[in-house]
């Protein structure tokens, strides 16, 4: 029998976690490590609606895995809590758009690819989401769209791996560049030692361009920094998610209430700021009044791998054979997970892939450094 390929994926984000389970259920062994703890970057940082926020202004690419995944999410979800006995909660609340300046383009959008996205009078908003702000004119709703709990999501993931056999997981293993045979990877390097295997897989967020440069190779992914705020409620007070002005309202199911986001390009540097904090709970009681007199409960911030066009890098580096890309997700790496993991898994088995892969291939995306 031939031996069990090996597969090195660093980062354990939600990208890395779920591309370890394809592959896994796909019977290679996998070895996931993470600089930190599993899934604490950005996919424990965001809000987690199963839709760009503006899906109409995205490339065919983006719009591409953001379909499959959006019809995937519910069975996945689905097969975590029956695997795991962690739900991660998608919770489909449907969205309202309030005011946007692209209406037109939004309907048009809908109308071609067929998305249940409608103009709806501004008292049929607010009679369905009796807590929303006055002093809107406009509105447009998407009914099926929904949100997933993330660190629900990323605690399951990690569950079910951890119960599939060929699996080891590494946190707090930083790794610091790559073990290269002449121009084939074979594995990482950590302060432990190297780690070696058959293919590598870089799934690193925002650290990924840091680490692809160690090969004299540039990728433009860096960090963008994105602040949120926590509120707790009652479980019914706010009936589904809406967005104006850029930001955004989330419940979840138990109550709490999510206010998102901040666009930042700080760095590498993650700390919550004052003024974000003000900035954010002005527009969520302009977006929700009600929120004026809410505890807030949290407030923290995480980094996006920003890209180009936020169109992810999916599959072979070339010049480097076993070395693969599964990053650059930059705003909407949950919600395109499992279509750019399943999109990953079947170019590295060699099956028929879902969607054309030819958008995000690395070769012609990447300059030597």
């Amino acid at each position: 029998m031939a031996k069990q390929q090996q597969v090195v994926i660093v980062g354990g984000g939600v990208i890395g976690l779920l591309t370890a389970f394809n592959l896994a259920t796909q019977g290679l062994a996998v070895v996931l490590l993470d600089r930190a703890g599993l899934g604490q970057e950005s996919s424990w940082a965001g809000g987690g609606i199963v839709s760009p926020l503006y899906p109409w202004r995205y490339s065919p690419a983006v719009t591409a895995l953001a379909h499959w995944s959006q019809d995937f999410y519910p069975q996945l979800a689905a097969q975590l809590f029956a695997a795991t006995g962690v739900d991660p909660e998608v919770y489909t609340t449907g969205l309202y758009w309030l005011d946007l300046d692209d209406e037109d383009a939004a309907l048009a959008w809908a109308a071609r690819e067929g998305r249940p996205l409608s103009k709806v009078d501004v008292s049929a908003a607010h009679d369905a989401v009796p807590a929303l702000g006055g002093g809107y004119a406009q509105a447009i709703y998407m009914a099926n769209v929904a949100n997933v709990r993330n660190p629900r999501l990323v605690k399951s993931l990690k569950a079910a791996l951890l119960a599939l056999p060929g699996v080891t997981i590494q946190e707090q293993c930083e790794v610091d560049g790559f073990v290269l045979d002449g121009d084939t990877a074979v594995g990482v390097n950590t302060p432990a030692g190297p780690i070696l295997g058959d293919q590598v897989v870089l799934a690193a967020g925002a650290w990924s361009g840091e680490l692809l440069a160690k090969l004299g190779l540039s990728l433009p992914v860096e960090p963008v920094k994105g602040q949120m705020i926590l509120y707790s409620c009652a479980p019914d007070f706010l009936s589904s998610m809406v967005l104006a002005k850029g930001r955004y309202a989330i419940p979840r199911r138990d109550g709490h209430i999510l206010i998102g986001s901040t666009l930042e390009h700080s760095g590498f540097d993650k700390t919550p700021t004052r003024f974000a904090l003000d900035s954010l709970k002005a527009s969520a009681v302009e977006l929700i009044p009600g929120l004026a007199d809410a505890e807030v409960v949290g407030h923290w911030a995480g980094l996006r791998p920003g890209s180009p066009e936020g169109i992810p890098y999916i599959g072979e580096v070339p010049g480097f054979k076993g070395l693969w890309l599964n990053c650059g997700h930059y705003r909407n790496g949950l919600v395109l997970a499992p279509a750019s993991c399943q999109l990953f898994a079947d170019l590295l088995l060699e099956q028929v892939p879902i969607i054309d892969p030819a958008p995000y291939a690395p070769a012609g995306r990447l300059n030597a450094g």
